[in-house]
């Protein structure tokens, strides 16, 4: 046979799906079909984690407006997602260990639904809080166990590309919330989120289960303190702020990170994950720096004309950069540092530093706009700046290697 299963004692399998052999090449090739279906499957969890963290921005003020929020109440709906996604990645280990990989994506699609059709039916703010933080509570399974799940499954020279589309998956189902809130009400947006859980729910079923040291807690870390969620839940406040048109500039923004994020998943096995992440984390630098100056230009009145073309640039840098590299490196590196033994408990200790990072992000940001809408985005660029250095200081390069071979490097 063209594949072999090593089984621990949780019935799980330590050896990727493909194990290539001389023997029987269509074998090989309808193993190589059921990895690509499997991935397939396992990013409609990805696609529903987009639409989650997109939500929030084509639908502030018709939210706002109708159901009578005051902004400190719309931040506490924005940013309790990202509770319910720490709640979320403190129970995903157990949970992928107790139900497997397929189980916790399951139980994931479930709650998303759940959490959909809460916000759907919402007539006040406490509903409406309910079904964000369920919807949290399932992308904080979906961020650690797809990743995993991908991971494990794909050869060694596919594994790269492969576990780029997770972070592909998210970007065009968050874009495609950005695109269709543009021309949907509200509850339409939130009942059309139910569609990827109901998709991977069922596709579960068509499925085999998946088989398979805390650098990844930094990186996480930085990935979300470089300000990637105030960006991505507030976007359309940052484009009316700078004068910019705030539907054409989320739409922009949409299909260019797909984009991106595309071109990422091609050259991530090319390149290497360590050259990805510092061009990343150094683009992410300049496109905090432009949309800076361009509330620095605005508070002071000067060169009034560049601030909303100041503003939409470095908001697109800063996007592109985000998608090429450190929006699925650290996921990635996640799925291939970890030994079996420890990945329950170690990945779910990183994606709980992923989701604390988000909601910080996420509930300071409008507070830190009031306070200074350009000394935010000089912050962020200087965690740019660390997250740069950390990179290349701290983050070994994967690229290529056995998951053996990275455990036994790191453990020497």
């Amino acid at each position: 046979m063209a594949s072999k299963y090593q089984e621990n004692g949780n019935g799980d399998t330590e050896k990727p799906l493909i194990v290539k052999h001389d023997a029987d090449q269509t074998a090989h090739k309808e193993e190589l079909v059921m990895v690509y279906l499997s991935t397939a499957v396992a990013v409609c969890g990805s696609y529903a984690f987009g639409t989650c963290v997109g939500y929030s921005s084509p639908t502030q003020f018709s939210i706002m407006d109708e159901l009578n929020l005051s902004y400190s109440q719309y931040s506490v709906f924005g940013s309790i997602l990202t509770i319910g996604a720490m709640l979320g990645a403190i129970t995903a280990g157990r949970i992928a260990d107790l139900l497997g990989r397929k189980g916790a994506m399951r139980l994931s699609s479930v709650i998303c639904s759940a959490g959909w059709l809460a916000i759907y039916l919402a007539k006040e703010p406490m509903v409406l809080y309910l079904g964000r933080v369920l919807s949290g509570y399932s992308i904080g399974i979906i961020s650690y166990v797809v990743p995993m799940f991908v991971g494990e499954i794909s050869p060694n020279k596919l594994r790269g590309a492969l576990s780029s589309t997770n972070q592909l998956s998210i970007v065009i189902g968050l874009s495609a919330v950005y695109v269709i809130g543009a021309f949907v009400g509200w509850r339409i947006l939130a009942l059309l989120g139910v569609v990827p859980c109901g998709l991977l729910f069922l596709g579960l079923f068509f499925i085999p289960e998946s088989p398979r040291w805390l650098i990844s807690v930094g990186l996480m870390a930085f990935q979300q303190f470089v300000g990637i969620n105030g960006i991505v839940f507030y976007s359309t406040e940052i484009f009316k702020s700078a004068g910019f048109n705030p539907s054409l500039g989320t739409i922009l923004f949409g299909i260019l990170q797909v984009g991106v994020t595309a071109g990422g998943a091609l050259l991530i096995d090319r390149t290497g994950r360590r050259p990805l992440l510092m061009m990343s984390a150094s683009g992410l630098l300049l496109g905090n720096l432009l949309i800076a100056f361009s509330f620095f230009f605005k508070a002071h009145s000067v060169a009034l004309t560049l601030v909303p073309n100041l503003a939409i640039l470095g908001v697109l840098v800063y996007i592109a950069f985000f998608s090429i590299g450190m929006g699925a490196g650290p996921w990635l590196i996640m799925s291939e540092v970890f030994p079996l033994h420890v990945k329950g408990l170690g990945g779910g200790l990183v994606t709980l530093m992923n989701w604390f990072g988000s909601w910080v992000i996420s509930y300071t940001f409008n507070f830190l706009m009031l306070w200074s809408s350009h000394g935010t985005f000089f912050l962020y660029a200087f965690v740019c700046l660390l997250a740069t250095i950390f990179i290349y200081k701290m983050i070994p390069e994967t690229k290529g290697r056995r998951l053996e071979e990275i455990h036994a490097s790191l453990n020497s």
